[in-house]
This record gives C-alpha cells, structure tokens and sequence, in this order.
C-alpha cells in the first residue's frame, strides 16, 4: 500500500481533552435528537411518522422534476418520489401530516390524472402506514441498533479484552449520534433508509478500530520499555496512512453518490458520508484515548507476552 503521509509521529492522546470535548458536542446534539425523535418532534418519515405510498404505472415516463412540482401546485408538497425508469413507474410516498380532507392516495391519484390527461397510468399498490405501525418500527430499530452493539461488545471482547469491546462500543454509539445530530440540525428527514446508514456505519467504524486495536495489542507485545501512552500513540501513527486511504477510497464513492445520485440516495450517502467521517474520527481520537483511560487498568492494557 501507498503510504502517503510516511512515518509520523503525532500525539494523538496528548490532544484527546480537546477531541472529546468536541465529542462531547456532538454527542449531547444526537441524544437531543433522540428525545425528539422519541417525542415525534424531529422530521420523521412515513416510516417512523406514518402516512401514504402509492405506486403508479404510467404508459409513458413521467420525470421526477415534471411530477413533483404537479404534486407542489397542488397542495401536496411534502412527498418522497422515486422512479422505476425500465417499467414507468413511480412511488410517491407522503406523510401523514400533509393528509388534507380526502384521503391521501386518492389525492395523489387525482392530481396525476389531472396534470398529466395525456399519459395513462393504473395504481399498481396503495400503502397506509398508521402511527401504531410507525411506533411499532421505531421500536425495531433501536432494538437492531441495541443488538449491533452488543454484538460489537462481545466480538472485541472475545479478541481483545473487555475494556477494548465497551471503548469499540462507546466510540460506534459516538458516531451514530454525531450522525442523528447533524441530520437533526439540517432537518433531514429520518427513515428506515437512514436507520440502515446507521448500521452500515458501524460496521465500517468498527472495522477501522479493529485495525487500531490489533497495532496496538502487537506493540504491547515487542515494545515493552514503552509507557501506555507512547505505545497506543505509536500504533495510531503506525496505521494512520492505511487508515486515510480507506477513507479516502470510500468517500471518492460517496461523494458523487451524494451529489447526483438523486433525492432517494441523497440523504442516505450523505449519511454514510459524514459517518465514515466521523468512524474515521472516533477510531483515533474516541476508542484509543477511551482505552487508556479506562478505570483499573493496573498499569496494563493487554498481557505483554
């Protein structure tokens, strides 16, 4: 591999005051946006927040620009639209909030027979997401979400030790907050889509700090006159090159998967965006520095031997 940056030698754990308190901003924005979401007060999609997906299928194809400003002028402008190019179809896919007096999926229906008289189409499915349904996946995600964790907790305890599993842990929760936070303040709109960014993004995150923890349990081993710090400091220097161009080859992906991959893709990418971001972050300066702090360590991380 290319090592771009050569052989560094920076103190990363002699700044970890100031990066955990910008980690603490970010944390404390995520679990504000959690309460909200908890409360229904974020921008929540029909998922979580309930209400209408109708599918259409058209004679011909009706571009996404051409019908949502039909949907706008006519008083339904908070819909989610996709296209399905090969079979002219569309999903549209409006919140239970924009429900005026008629029922949703007939409105729908009626403004594309209206604006559209010329172009034939047949409602192939009409979906209702009430709020019991909305709750009900809330609740599944955060129970998928709760079992990664312990799943991560377990792998690296399995590993490493258990000090490493809860540092893994706590830094994967980091950036998954540090995502919902921003989302939050951006007022992106929180869908099962987004739930399964989150996800993905643990797993990168965790797969990053595996590569940390591994340099880190092999210097213990062969630099055994070194203090805690100087060894975990090396290890994070050691892999700081393979670390950026891993992160610099998932974002050279995202990037234009975030600017013209669509509305759909969009605020997905760009949640994968920011989170590979932040793992990347977290991975030196969240689970290294969580590692040597930990309480009652007895002047060890791992057995040196």
């Amino acid at each position: 591999m290319l090592e771009i940056l050569g052989k560094t030698n920076i103190d990363f754990m002699g700044k970890r005051k100031i990066a955990f308190a910008v980690s603490g901003v970010m944390v404390l924005l995520g679990l504000i946006a959690l309460v909200q979401i908890a409360l229904g007060s974020a921008n929540l999609g029909i998922d979580f927040a309930g209400g209408t997906a109708v599918q259409l299928k058209f004679d011909q194809a009706v571009r996404i620009d051409e019908a949502r400003k039909a949907l706008e002028s006519n008083g339904v402008g908070d819909a989610e639209l996709q296209e399905f190019g090969q079979d002219n179809k569309l999903l549209i896919r409006v919140k239970a909030s924009t429900t005026i007096e008629e029922k949703t999926a007939e409105r729908v229906v009626g403004v594309f027979a209206k604006e559209f008289p010329n172009n034939k189409f047949v409602v192939d499915s009409t979906t209702e997401i009430g709020p019991t349904i909305g709750k009900k996946l809330q609740e599944d995600a955060l129970i998928a979400i709760v079992i990664s964790f312990a799943g991560i907790i377990m792998y690296i305890a399995a590993r490493f030790e258990l000090r490493f599993g809860i540092a893994a842990a706590l830094a994967t929760f980091h950036d998954v907050l540090a995502v919902i936070g921003t989302f939050y303040i951006l007022d992106k709109e929180i869908t099962l889509l987004i739930v399964t960014a989150l996800l993905t993004l643990a797993g990168y995150s965790l797969t990053d700090t595996v590569v940390v923890f591994d340099r880190i349990r092999e210097n213990l081993r062969v630099r055994r006159r070194e203090t805690e710090e100087e060894t975990i400091n090396n290890a994070v220097n050691q892999v700081l090159s393979r670390t950026i161009v891993t992160t610099m080859t998932v974002v050279l992906v995202l990037i234009p998967l975030t600017l013209a991959g669509g509305e759909v893709l969009h605020d997905f990418s760009l949640a994968l965006l920011w989170g590979v971001i932040i793992g990347t972050y977290s991975s030196v300066f969240v689970a290294s520095p969580l590692v040597l702090l930990w309480p009652g360590s007895g002047g060890r991380l791992l057995k040196r031997s």
